[in-house]
């Protein structure tokens, strides 16, 4: 049996305005209907595979488990960490969670990588599978097709060919240009795909003998940890210890029988809008356009328009990434696209919301967005999912008006509990005591009319929540 492990909770800046700090690229629908996220479990699904461990922290643990869940996904294993430590830790503690299964395979994938082949993958990961029943510690690799200084790089000790398995000599992190180039005219590199697979008990021998204080320390994370509505809570106190370091500096760096199986399919990191471009550009012309968008004259193009009244023209473009959203808009050079987190860096240093909010707030209980904002109103859109439960709370400083536009809601004010079908409305005077639930079996709209002094989001006083908020 073969356990993914899907690493889904860091945060890009290359793909803003569309990834952002609140809302990472991982879970945005990038190439397709589905996100990224989506795509990784899918194709890490079907009988040789086992329930998912799915490695995110607080911020995204409702959107993890929503995604998971619109695919049939329901018996994944989500951890939270309670903070960032790169992926050394996060690979560890997946580990002691099936340390009673020793002979167990895991595959660690990155939840942001875009991979259409999925045949050949898997024929990928049974290549990968047999070296990692033997005792080996496989990590995949890709036929690089350019001085790319943006991957690592993997030395092998013999040619790289698709369906053979060499071992693996040495490792090169994020090379110069003119050392890119070098790798590229060689036959035994390949780029480091960031996946990797091996058997419990070997993995842990490996922290053993080299990060055995690491061990220490997520182990005991481990140990007491907590569930929480369905999510195992690592300890906090011991995993603040360990180190942040990542899977090739503290394990794969040191061990001995480290195997490269390079991939049988396509793949792509989608670290930027240049990579997006690549593997979505059609025609001669060489245009990618996403959403409702126009391109007139054109030439080597990406134009991606998010809103659906957002028509998004380009005319005599060439060579250019154009991204519109509700609030904000990238238009820039596919040559500097690699240096889109200098955008967010300047936003951030001005203070400006976009740098990191996304438009669309993502809630255990459904999302908000805002459709208008100006002095002393706020009008939102909200959506509850079928079951969610909105916290039981009051406002210091606002009142609010709700108007249920799809589905029904059963709307506590004060002593007052009713059911609000469409067209039906309620007002909720400052102060007052209040909740929304969504008792039925579809999603429930409803616009919110909020007025008062002050309207931001932590006027808010809760008496009860069942997602356990502060």
């Amino acid at each position: 049996m073969i356990y993914p492990v899907v690493l889904c909770g860091g945060s890009g800046t290359r793909l803003w305005p569309s990834s952002r700090r609140a809302f990472p690229k991982q879970f945005a629908a990038l190439a397709g209907k589905q996100s990224l996220f989506q795509k990784a479990l899918a194709r890490l699904g079907g009988p040789e595979f086992g329930a998912p461990i799915l490695v995110t922290n607080d911020d995204f643990r409702f959107l993890v488990e929503e995604q998971a869940a619109a695919l049939g996904l329901l018996d994944a294993r989500i951890l939270l960490e309670p903070a960032m430590r790169n992926t050394a830790p996060a690979v560890l503690t997946a580990a002691l969670t099936l340390q009673a299964q020793p002979e167990a395979l895991m595959l660690v994938a990155p939840s942001d990588h875009m991979i259409r082949d999925t045949e050949g993958f898997r024929t990928s990961v049974a290549l990968a599978a047999q070296a990692a029943q033997k005792g080996a510690l496989v990590t995949f690799g890709v036929e690089p097709d350019r001085p790319e200084t943006g991957f690592g790089y993997l030395k092998l000790a013999g040619p790289a060919a698709v369906g053979q398995m060499v071992a693996v000599s040495g490792f090169v992190e994020k090379p110069d240009r003119d050392t890119a180039a070098g790798l590229l005219e060689q036959d035994n590199v390949l780029w480091n795909a960031g996946m990797f697979m091996f058997r419990v008990r070997d993995i842990l021998q490996a922290y053993r003998q080299h990060a055995p204080h690491m061990l220490a320390l997520c182990e005991a994370a481990v140990a007491q940890g907590e569930e929480d509505l369905g999510f195992f809570r690592l300890a906090a106190d011991p995993y603040e210890k360990i180190e942040a370091i990542s899977f090739d500096y503290a394990i794969l760096g040191k061990a001995e029988s480290i195997v490269a199986v390079p991939l049988a399919s396509d793949w792509s990191d989608l670290g930027s809008w240049d990579s997006l471009h690549a593997v979505s550009a059609e025609g001669p012309e060489q245009l990618s356009q996403m959403g409702p968008v126009t391109a007139i004259d054109c030439e080597n193009v990406l134009l991606r328009s998010e809103e659906e009244n957002i028509r998004l023209v380009g005319l005599g473009l060439k060579n250019t990434v154009a991204v519109a959203m509700r609030d904000a808009v990238l238009v820039a050079s596919l040559d500097h696209a690699q240096d889109v987190k200098k955008t967010v860096d300047a936003l951030k240093a001005d203070a400006v919301p976009q740098a990191e909010d996304y438009p669309r707030f993502y809630r255990p209980w459904g999302w908000y967005e805002t459709l208008c904002l100006g002095e002393r109103f706020q009008v939102k859109r909200i959506m509850v999912k079928p079951g969610g439960i909105l916290s039981l709370q009051s406002h210091v400083h606002r009142s609010e008006h709700w108007i249920v536009v799809a589905g029904t809601a059963q709307v506590t004010v004060g002593d007052s509990v009713k059911l609000l079908s469409e067209n039906q409305s309620v007002y909720v005077p400052l102060g007052e005591i209040h909740r929304m639930e969504n008792t039925g079996k579809v999603p429930m709209y409803l616009i919110e009319v909020q007025t008062g002094a002050y309207l931001g989001e932590d006027d808010i006083v809760r008496y009860e929540d069942v997602y356990n908020r502060d």
